[in-house]
């Protein structure tokens, strides 16, 4: 079984107090300011999409369209000349600086009147491009505008050699030269578009990026296809179709990172414009908060551990002294006690407790030297209800043990002498009774009183008579000048066994025939000797010796009462003394 000590337990309690209501917190406010956040981020990506798109349309429309839609318009007055027509497009170009060229074009006529901006030239030259040939809108091209309906709205292709972005406008004019159609047609540079995505605030948190309808972003330096990301397959068929229904949605890029996005669509330009921001910085300031919270928790979870160190040591130092007591009871020794205890509080309370019980356990040890152990089972029996006085009948034998000589010899020496020598006897006779399972009644004088019970009592007991007559005449024998020995009388039959006494003052003991019997014979065996009755001589198992003896006439029985005379069958002679 697992045992969690008290400190680990403290720890525990002091990490849950610390810890868990921190932690409880702490993940709502988290969850409340993500959800805050989230919004805040969608309304910005939102926000940031639909003011770029708003731009490109506004610079296209404000700033191009209109221009050129004048410029054709004072082309197309039939009042004016070729030259003036060319001079006035020589004019609203030196206006639009971000238009590198204008042209005119005759159907079926392969030399279009073409004016372009020099400094936008000049570039060209330097990359090794002829300026006409590169800035000149094809006959094709403009066949194709017209054939897909796209006057006034631009064609855009990057040069890849300067890295510009341009867009190509037709517009249909009117009026006609020798009865051929005439088409404005103009270059667009785009860098203002470009600026207004590299210089736009978001920039600096997030990325910005315009693709076109393959997936492929534009107004950059290098473009890319950008067709894997979620964001952008969503957007391409919306391209392709001419709808413009902006979005805003989360999704997760090729390499594994969380991304936020919203897109939106210019009105004039096959592009999308797309806001993204990753979930690391967007949640930026969650990260920040439970970090903090992480390291609010640390020191408190630091503190909590600390003082509950301090106070389970304050704790469980006194107990340890009580277990350590109570260890010590545990193995006997009653002399024990809790000190250096002085909490005034349920510890201290305990720790003189024990101290009490302790001193009360010894007390009782002692008071048990002094009380058979039938007693102590009868009182064990009644569980804590209380002896009652009264007996119940049991089948026992019972063994009196008597020293001879005692009387004589307790007036030739002191009265300490004679406790030393009591006590001697004494002691071997008590071991040897326990070891044959018998129980000493009591000590009366110079005689002891045992009783055997169980299975092979009479066995036991007489076999505990030899050997007790045997050890004592071999510690106390060779003691002449004493002339002290032993007699032993053992008898087996019915007795009444329970306590006896008054209510307050009780003995638990055995009365009955059998005890008188027992004793009887004790008193008439003669020094070294153990008589035996009938009814446990015939229960005596081989190797001990009993002869059997003339019946003799006892105290208080009107016949003669058969005995046997029990030793061991190696005894000597001197051992088998007839009775006196």
């Amino acid at each position: 079984m697992i045992r969690f000590p008290l400190p680990l337990k403290f720890f525990l309690f002091a990490a849950l107090i610390a810890v868990v209501p921190l932690a409880l917190v702490g993940n709502n406010l988290v969850q409340i300011a993500r959800d805050e956040l989230k919004s805040a981020v969608n309304e910005d990506l939102t926000g940031v999409a639909g003011q770029l798109r708003g731009e490109f349309d506004s610079l296209y429309q404000g700033r191009w369209l209109a221009p050129l839609m004048v410029i054709r318009a004072g082309v197309d007055n039939p009042d004016l000349g070729v030259a003036q027509k060319v001079s006035l497009l020589t004019e609203g170009l030196a206006q639009l600086p971000d238009v590198v060229s204008l042209q005119l074009s005759v159907e079926g006529s392969d030399i279009p009147v073409l004016v372009s901006n020099e400094g936008f030239g000049a570039r060209l030259s330097d990359v090794g491009l002829d300026p006409v040939a590169t800035l000149a809108v094809s006959n094709d091209l403009l066949a194709n505008i017209e054939g897909t309906g796209q006057f006034g709205r631009p064609l855009v292709s990057q040069l890849a050699e300067t890295g510009d972005w341009l867009a190509t406008l037709a517009l249909p004019m009117d009026s006609q030269i020798a009865g051929r159609k005439l088409t404005l047609a103009a270059r667009i540079n785009l860098h203002a578009l470009q600026r207004s995505v590299q210089r736009h605030p978001f920039a600096a948190r997030g990325q910005i990026t315009v693709v076109d309808h393959a997936g492929r972003s534009t107004l950059v330096d290098h473009p890319e296809i950008l067709a894997e990301r979620a964001i952008v397959a969503s957007a391409m068929p919306l391209i392709v179709a001419g709808a413009r229904a902006d979005a805003l949605e989360a999704y997760a890029r090729p390499d594994g990172t969380e991304m936020l996005g919203a897109y939106a669509f210019p009105d004039w330009f096959p592009f999308a414009v797309i806001a993204e921001l990753s979930e690391k910085d967007a949640y930026a300031v969650v990260t920040q908060m439970m970090r903090r919270i992480v390291i609010v928790g640390g020191l408190g979870f630091a503190a909590a551990s600390f003082g509950a160190l301090i106070f389970s040591r304050r704790l469980t130092g006194p107990i340890l002294k009580i277990g350590r007591v109570a260890d010590a009871v545990k193995d006997g020794d009653f002399s024990a006690r809790v000190t250096g205890v002085r909490s005034r509080d349920e510890i201290g309370d305990l720790a003189s407790r024990i101290n009490v019980m302790a001193g009360q356990l010894g007390e009782r040890l002692e008071l048990m030297k002094f009380v058979s152990h039938e007693t102590v089972s009868a009182i064990q029996k009644q569980d804590g209800a209380g002896m009652k006085r009264g007996g119940e009948r049991r089948e026992v034998t019972m063994l009196f043990s008597d020293i001879r000589g005692y009387t004589a010899f307790s007036e030739t020496v002191t009265p300490e002498e004679v406790i030393e020598v009591l006590n001697r006897y004494f002691e071997i006779q008590s071991a040897i009774v326990e070891r044959h399972g018998g129980d000493i009644d009591k000590f009366v004088g110079d005689e002891l009183m045992a009783m055997f019970v169980g299975e092979d009592k009479e066995d036991r007991a007489v076999r505990c008579g030899v050997e007790i007559k045997e050890a004592l005449a071999a510690s106390f024998g060779a003691q002449s000048a004493r002339e002290l020995a032993v007699g032993i009388g053992i008898a087996s039959g019915a007795v009444v066994l329970g306590a006896m006494g008054a209510r307050d003052r009780m003995d638990y003991t055995v009365l009955g025939s059998t005890v008188n019997l027992a004793a009887r014979l004790c008193s008439k065996a003669g020094p070294w000797q153990v008589l035996v009755d009938r009814e446990t001589c015939d229960l005596v198992d081989e190797g001990l010796a009993l002869d059997e003896l003339p019946p003799v006439a006892l105290k208080g029985y009107g016949a003669p009462v058969p005995v046997f005379l029990a030793y061991s069958e190696v005894a000597t002679s001197e051992q088998v003394m007839p009775i006196q």
